[in-house]
Parts: C-alpha cells; structure tokens; sequence
C-alpha cells in the first residue's frame, strides 16, 4: 500500500504502475461520511447527519432483525461542556425506508426531543440560587437520575406512506407501554458518571413496533465516532507525510485518523426485518433526514421563554443515504440542493454520477505517475454503486435510480466481516447496506476509480486504467473497532480523559 506525494519519486512510482505490481497509491479527498459537508449544515451541527448505517444484525441470536443507524452532530470534543450536545428539540429527525424500490419512502421512524431543565438550586447566604450545570452533584446511574439537572427525552412515531401525510403510529415501551423515552447524558467525566457503559445500557429499551409482532429495539445517545478518517493532510491537496512504499503492508493503518477523539450523538433502532420489507420484495432502502421549521423569530429577552420561535411547515436539511455522496460526488453549487432533495428527485444530480469529477481530480494531481481516471462515459458501473444497487447482490427487481443505502436482506451475515466488503467478496457489506466496520473510504475510492470494471460489473477492466490499484488514506477500520451487540457503536470518550 502506499500514499503518493510530491516527495516520492514519480519515476519509481510509475515503473511499477506499469509493472502492474503497485497495490496502492494515494489517499484521495474525502471527509467523514457527512461532518460539515454543505455550506447551510455548517450552521445547524445538531441536525448535521454524519453516517447512516443498514446492516443485518449480527449480533448473537439475532439475524432476523435489520439495525438502522442515523449519527448525528459530529466532531464533538469529550470536554464540551457544559451544555454538551442535546439533539435539537426544534428538529424533526426521520429514518426512511424504501421497501418498493421507486425511490419513495413507504416506512419512516421520527424521532422528535424534549429538553426539561429541572433548575437545580443550591443555598447559598439564605438564598436559591439556580446551578449553571447539566448535574447537581449527585450519582448519575440509572434512567432519570436524581442527579440530573437536564433531562432529555424522546419519542417515536412509525408513519406508514409518506412522511407527512402518512398513517402515523406510536413506538411504544414494550415494558410499560409508555410513548416517552430517555436519552442518556453525555459522557462528562467518570467522575460525574462512574460508569458509564452499564448506565448507557440502561437506555437500551424494547419496544413494540406497530404491525411487529416481535419487539424491536431503541437506542439514542452518545458514542464514539464511528468513522475513521485522515481529514487535515487529505484536503491539504493530499499531503501525507508519511508516504508508504507499495512493499509497505501497513500502508493501510499508516494515516492519522483526525476523529480518533471525537464523539457523534447516534439514534439507533433493531426492527424486525420482516417488519421493513413489503413481503414480496427483498431489498430494502434506506436514508436519514433533518428537518427545521420554516420560520424563525430570535426571542430578544429569552428569560421570559425560548430564545426562539419556531413555526411554519417542516423543512429538510439534511440528507445522508450512501456515504460520501454530497462530499465527493455534488458539485459544492449544488450541495445544499441535494441536502434539501429526496431521492425521487435525483434526476437533477444524475450527471455527477454518470461524469463523476473526482477521478479528474485525481489524474491532474497524479497523471505523471501513470494514474489514469476510467473512461467508461457515462460511468453505469457507478449508477449501479450508488443509484439502483448492484444486480445480483442489492438491486429490486423494480428500481427508479436514485441515491440510498440498499440492502438485500436475504443476503446471510458474514461469519467472519471482510472490512472492503463487496469488493473483496464479502456480499453482506458495503454497498449492500453498510456495517460499522465497512471502511467506505477505502472502498469508494477504489469503486470510484474503476474497481468494478475490474470485477466487471457495469463496464469492463480496459475501461479503468487505474481499477486494480488499491487506494486507501491509511485511516484502518474493520469490525474489530465496534461491540458485537446492540447498540454496536462503542462507549463515548469521556470528557475527563486520564493524561
């Protein structure tokens, strides 16, 4: 594996380009799936949707359940007190499902929270006075702690047809039957929070789905950012410095990985598959949305209320279905066009998929060295990848292209997870829906870069100079990075890290 950078020698570098013998070559641009990835989310990071994952449960005993994954608000830093990251009261968050294939969600799960400040009060000289602080000093352990001076609540609704004017049904406590949810607090401290692995298990709840005949199950907190990625050197026009030689078995882990401390605000649902698909087709679609009122009126003395007003019809914000997509493939013109679109809609964006401008990019910057971008016009290998699935692995029968996470949920868990997935032959990961330890950076850039006309599929191998050449940013990931249980994403940095 290696990285490539003016530093290295072009001449050597091309030599075994040529010899066939190079494994890999350069990190490529790419941010997180979706951290502050269009211009308008960079002012909303609440309802900034940072991965969307759709996988068959690989947990123990449980491979008849699907799990969806929506994080939201990225690149929090552990210590960010002392409001931390509540999810936004004033947001509509949705995960959608496409169980027809024509690019129309037919299922969705909303997600609406409710922030209660308990106002806390100390004593102090003979008077009340109210603490500045998310805890009041006492133990924080269970649901609802004493200890806690913001509680931050939840519901969910399962709408049936379109997301607005749909049959809308409430999730409920499959133990108490209650419509209301907790969300844990942030991991301020394992001081604030001894532990805090047991106390976020607490809010892992059973549910009951309507029309499910089996219960489900409902997570929303705080986690360990899931994603992995070289963000400062690669968008520094690629300037690794560490490159790797392609003798270098490690080129792979050999990039710094800038979210390595950083945490994401994850909602997570286990439903039964059964319950997602229509019971005809086997593929399902998937992709998460934020949603903000129209209308907004800054409250000039917000000690007498809100410091805002929100009103008016609900508005998206935010979108996220296949990784990468509004990061690499949209034009920056059309970025928050595309974080404002539905999948019906994407006929708009077609020619950044069928003329894709990232290969361009990575010929000028690496042309010298022998790498050529494919010249398969217009590029169907990547129509497939991102807008109708692959035929054979995770394609319906019946599909209107358009960009969302497809998983064919007949496709068997993998008993042991190949990180590159499809590619690598592993058909129970990315593109086939998306496993937390699918490393979609190393494989985008490999499918963007011809890897399918490789495996012919959709083009042939003479249309992709470059399609064998194992890119990668050296930012590692595979399944050994995440629990193999419900919730999956792993326990938050703390704020109050040992030094």
């Amino acid at each position: 594996m290696r990285h490539i950078t003016s530093r290295f020698n072009n001449k050597i570098l091309l030599a075994l380009v040529t010899a066939g013998s190079l494994s890999s070559i350069a990190a490529l641009p790419a941010q997180a799936s979706s951290h502050r990835e269009a211009p308008f989310i960079t002012r909303h990071p609440k309802v900034d949707a940072a991965d969307f994952y759709m996988f068959r449960s690989y947990e123990a005993n449980r491979a008849a359940f699907t799990t969806l994954i929506a994080n939201y608000s990225p690149l929090q830093d552990a210590y960010g007190g002392p409001n931390y990251f509540s999810l936004d009261p004033d947001a509509l968050y949705e995960i959608h499902i496409d169980n027809v294939g024509d690019g129309k969600e037919h299922l969705t799960f909303q997600f609406r929270f409710t922030n209660t400040n308990n106002d806390a009060q100390f004593t102090v000289g003979g008077k009340k006075v109210s603490i500045p602080l998310v805890i009041n000093g006492g133990a924080i352990d269970g649901v609802n702690p004493a200890g806690l001076n913001v509680r931050e609540t939840y519901t969910v609704t399962m709408v049936t047809g379109d997301r607005r004017t749909g049959t809308r049904q409430a999730v409920t406590n499959a133990a108490t039957g209650s419509t209301t949810f907790d969300k844990p607090v942030d991991y301020i401290g394992n001081k604030s929070i001894p532990d805090y692995a047991g106390y976020a298990a607490k809010h892992v709840f059973a549910v009951n789905i309507p029309g499910c005949s089996t219960p489900g199950k409902v997570f929303v907190g705080q986690r360990k950012d899931p994603f992995v990625v070289n963000l400062g050197e690669t968008f520094d026009l690629i300037n690794i410095k560490a490159p790797a030689t392609a003798f270098d078995p490690n080129a792979e882990k050999s990039g710094h990985d800038d979210l390595a401390l950083k945490n994401i605000t994850a909602i997570e649902m286990e439903v039964p598959t059964a319950c997602l698909t229509n019971g005809k087709e086997a593929v399902i679609g998937g992709w998460t949305t934020a949603s903000l009122r129209q209308g907004r009126a800054i409250n000039p003395t917000p000690n007498t209320g809100t410091a805002s007003k929100e009103g008016g019809a609900w508005t998206q914000v935010s979108r996220l279905g296949m990784p990468l997509v509004n990061e690499v493939v949209i034009g920056l013109k059309d970025k928050d066009q595309f974080n404002h679109s539905k999948p019906s809609g994407d006929t708009q964006f077609l020619t950044y998929v069928t003329n894709p401008t990232l290969p361009a990019l990575v010929e000028v910057l690496f042309g010298s060295a022998g790498v050529k971008a494919p010249t398969n016009f217009p590029r169907n290998d990547l129509v497939a990848a991102f807008l109708t699935g692959i035929k054979g692995v995770n394609q319906p029968a019946t599909v209107t292209p358009s960009e969302m996470l497809r998983l064919n949920t007949t496709t068997p868990v993998s008993a042991s997870q190949n990180r590159l997935g499809v590619i690598a032959g592993d058909n129970a990961g990315f593109p086939n829906g998306r496993r937390p330890g699918d490393d979609v950076v190393d494989i985008a850039l490999r499918v963007v870069m011809g890897r399918l006309c490789v495996l012919s599929i959709g083009c042939v191998p003479a249309d992709a100079p470059a399609g064998a050449i194992d890119f990668t940013d050296g930012a590692y990931l595979d399944s050994s990075f995440f629990d193999n249980s419900f919730p999956y994403l792993k326990t938050p940095i703390a704020g109050a890290l040992k030094r």
